[in-house]
């Protein structure tokens, strides 16, 4: 491992100097595929080095155990303990920052949320999970733009599609895909019964056109005139847009947009992320078929969570995990979830490697 830190660490220095050099500038494309290097290699060099000067100091203090002041031995001895404590800390970051990087964690996303069994009090968690997404996107300066929607007449929503884009999304929020469950009492409840009702969510890598090659003879486009909750009209003219990938049978609808233009860029950003899942999942189902892997498939069907409101308690299923924070998480405080998610499949990562 150190011997392959050594030569990272060479690597980010000869990126510091080329980006010392002043006519960098001059092709920006360099400065940035420069930079980006420069940044990707920053945390682990930065605990590297870290590492070193405390086995540096290390080496010193056990020297100075042979001191002949008491005082001085003393002092040794208590930094020995301090750093022997901090080593085997600093090696197991470093295990984790040397892990592969999915080449998709920088990427953008498409939330997709779906109300499932449950009705009407489905499609309204369905609306509180987006809102949940949302407080969380502002709070760390991501941008949401809602994409396509089908409200229901209560305020929910039957199907909800957004991009979020900003630093490291899909890192953050790839664990939020699969099968959302929430128990409480509707507020149409006379009896005050408990009800539990199921909302799916995606969580898609945005897809550039790099990424995915739609032929245009593999589309089928339709053009019609939007319709609102309830079928009636709105718009006038016929801007709403459904695309079907023929050799897959997918089908998106995007109305919300009064352009037809602007439907179908979005229509085809969400076809493109569709498909670049599904690229993703088959990768995944091979993987997981060759090292028989039991960690579970993240299908999207699996129940992963679930919000139980009379308690005000979060489960996450995947990792036994159960916060008594149910309405901070609501208003989107996810750290405490996302972070143990992340430190939970990076372990597993870190343990497939050993065997």
């Amino acid at each position: 491992m150190f011997g392959k830190l050594e030569e990272i660490e060479a690597k980010y220095d000869k990126l510091e100097q080329e980006l010392a050099q002043p006519d960098i500038f001059n092709d920006q494309e360099r400065y940035k595929k420069v930079s980006k290097a420069h940044a990707d290699l920053a945390d682990v060099v930065r605990v590297f080095r870290e590492h070193k000067q405390l086995a540096q100091e290390l080496d010193d203090n056990r020297e100075m155990l042979a001191d002949g002041d008491p005082d001085i031995r003393e002092m040794a001895k208590a930094e020995i303990e301090t750093i022997e404590e901090r080593l085997p800390e600093l090696e197991e970051e470093l295990k984790i920052l040397l892990l592969p990087k999915d080449p998709m964690d920088d990427k953008n996303i498409i939330l997709e949320i779906r109300a499932g069994t449950g009705g009407d009090e489905a499609a309204l968690f369905a609306a509180d999970l987006y809102r949940m997404y949302s407080r969380y996107a502002e709070a760390n300066r991501w941008k949401v733009e809602e994409m396509s929607s089908n409200p229901t007449g209560s305020g929910g929503y039957k199907e909800i599609i957004a991009s979020i884009s900003g630093d490291k999304v899909y890192s953050k929020l790839k664990y939020e895909s699969g099968t959302h469950r929430v128990q409480r009492v509707p507020a149409t409840e006379s009896q005050g019964r408990i009800h539990t009702s199921a909302v799916t969510v995606a969580i898609m890598p945005e897809a550039e056109e790099v990424d995915v090659d739609i032929r245009p003879e593999d589309l089928r486009v339709d053009v019609y005139r939007s319709s609102g909750p309830g079928g009636q009209s709105v718009n006038t003219t016929d801007s709403a847009i459904r695309i079907t990938h023929i050799p897959t049978g997918m089908v998106v609808i995007c109305q919300d947009e009064k352009s037809q233009h602007k439907n179908k860029a979005k229509a085809l950003k969400v076809l493109r992320s569709r498909l670049l899942q599904i690229e993703q999942d088959k990768a995944k189902a091979e993987e997981d078929a060759n090292r028989r892997s039991q960690i579970g498939s993240g299908d999207r069907s699996e129940r992963i969570r679930t919000y139980n409101f009379p308690q005000g308690r979060v489960s996450d299923h995947r990792i036994n995990l159960t916060l008594h924070q149910l309405p901070q998480i609501m208003e989107g405080e996810l750290e405490d979830l996302t972070d143990a998610l992340i430190s939970h499949f990076q372990a597993e990562a870190l343990k497939r490697q050993g065997d």
